[in-house]
This record gives C-alpha cells, sequence and structure tokens, in this order.
C-alpha cells in the first residue's frame, strides 16, 4: 500500500495518529541518520507530539506542533535517510513524503561536522522543491573539532535559506523558526541553485520530463520523477497509483508503468 492524497502531506497531519486539524503549514524534517534530527524535532514540538505508524509500512513516525507568530505549524519528523532512491522501507517513506506529500516547507537537517557527506540529500531535495530550508546541526561540535562552516556563503551557493544550530543547547532555533516561517508564508522565496548535468544526462531528463509530467498527479515534479526513472528506480512512481491509470513508456529502450491522472 502507497500513500494517498488522504494519508499523506497536510492531509496525514490531520488524519494520522488522532492528530490536531488546526495548523497552517505542514513541515517535513529531513536528514540523514546522526545529524541530530529528532533532536531538533524534539526541541521545536516539545511534548505536543504524536507517533504513528506510516500506512502500510512497518515505519513509525513522529507528528508534532508549534507555534510560531501567529501560525501554527504540523512538523513531521521523516526518517533519516541517506539518499532520495530509496532502498529500504524508511528510505522510501521519506522519499515519498517529500516527492508526493506537498509539505509547505522541507527543513534538511545536516550535520556540521561532516558538511559535504549530507549535502546529497540536500541537492537532491532542491531537486523537488524551491520551499527548502537547511540547518546545519552540530555546530557546537564543529567548532569543538576545529572545523569552521561558512553558513551564509552556503546559503548563497545553495540559494535557500541556511541556518547554524546546536539543538541540545537551543542555539540558533529562533532563527531556524524565522526561517521556516518566512518560507512557509511567502516572505522569502528561494531560488535554489540545480545540478548542471552532462548535455547528454539534461536533454534526456527533459525528454523523459516532458513526456511523463502530462501524466502524474498535480504537483509531482516531473524532473525529479525522470532522475528517478533513468536511474533505474520505478517504484517512485507507485505513490501515484491511488488516483491514476497505468500507461507506459519507454526510458532508453526500457518499458516502464506511469500514470495519468
Amino acid at each position: 500500500m502507497g500513500l494517498t492524497c488522504q494519508s499523506c502531506g497536510r492531509n496525514a497531519c490531520r488524519t494520522q495518529w488522532g492528530g490536531r486539524a488546526e495548523h497552517d503549514y505542514t513541515i517535513a524534517l529531513a536528514g540523514n541518520p546522526n545529524t541530530g534530527k529528532s533532536t531538533v524535532f524534539n526541541a521545536l514540538t516539545g511534548l505536543k507530539q504524536h507517533t504513528g505508524n506510516w500506512p502500510g509500512k512497518t515505519v513509525w513516525l513522529a507528528q508534532g506542533y508549534f507555534q510560531h507568530r501567529d501560525k501554527m505549524f504540523c512538523l513531521v519528523d521523516l526518517p533519516g535517510t541517506y539518499s532520495l532512491f530509496a532502498t529500504s522501507a524508511d528510505e522510501q517513506v521519506a522519499r515519498d513524503f517529500i516527492c508526493f506529500g506537498r509539505p509547505d516547507v522541507i527543513v534538511v537537517v545536516t550535520d556540521a561536522t561532516c558538511l559535504e557527506r549530507n549535502l546529497n540529500l540536500v541537492l537532491q531535495v532542491l531537486e523537488i522543491t524551491t520551499r527548502v530550508v537547511v540547518c546545519v546541526n552540530l555546530i557546537d561540535e564543529a567548532q569543538r573539532k576545529g572545523i569552521h562552516v561558512d553558513v551564509p556563503l552556503l546559503a548563497q551557493e545553495l540559494g535557500v535559506p541556511a541556518l547554524a544550530t546546536a539543538a541540545r543547547d537551543g542555539e540558533g532555533l529562533p532563527e531556524l523558526l524565522d526561517a521556516i516561517y518566512a518560507v512557509a508564508t511567502g516572505e522569502v522565496n528561494p531560488n535554489p541553485r540545480l545540478v548542471n548535468y552532462p548535455d547528454e544526462i539534461a536533454a534526456a531528463i527533459d525528454r523523459v520530463a516532458a513526456r511523463i509530467g502530462p501524466m502524474l498527479p498535480d504537483g509531482v515534479n516531473a524532473r525529479w520523477v525522470a532522475l528517478g526513472l533513468l536511474e533505474g528506480d520505478e517504484s517512485i512512481l507507485a505513490t501515484a497509483r491511488a488516483n491514476a491509470k497505468e500507461t507506459q513508456l519507454s526510458v532508453w529502450g526500457k518499458e516502464v508503468s506511469v500514470f495519468a491522472r
């Protein structure tokens, strides 16, 4: 069983686990394992949390709420994942929520002590949506190891807000909340810098995206689905089955199933 329009994104916060519906925005919290993501989640939501089993998966997610200024936010703590090209149930849940759940903002939590490794996931998320905030967590650990992260330069290079935090001590969390609020409400409109692929790959992405775009549910990023297909990951399309009709598309000589609205 995959995600449906009733069980993902904004609707997940309204229907899963007896959660409350009185929120203005849904925020996805993503990141590699061991980046302090759950610490960020706990610091922002406190005791206003629920946990539940994701539909069709033996994967438990935490959902919580926080208020900032005049808005209420539903925060969903996704399973830790190194990549959106899913190889496990945990990674598939994280990928499907990000790709198909249409959260209002995705916060990607990274580890300041090994930032380069974490940026792979950041760049993949930027392929899907512009509504991204990068949380450079464990900045205190990095400083103790003599590692300096130029966070303003990182934000400039990525084209999205980036904030340094030490979530265990609450350092940087007010600024993180401000950034989430600004992106969610449209005060800030990020302009991410996407990966430059070789001409042959870029042309293939464009061709596949043009073919499958009309067949995908509203709001699904055709470019990202095209990337997944070219990587050989047909499972990325499975979530569309609940509200779609199967058709066939040839990608590099191989027949794959896609689903028209």
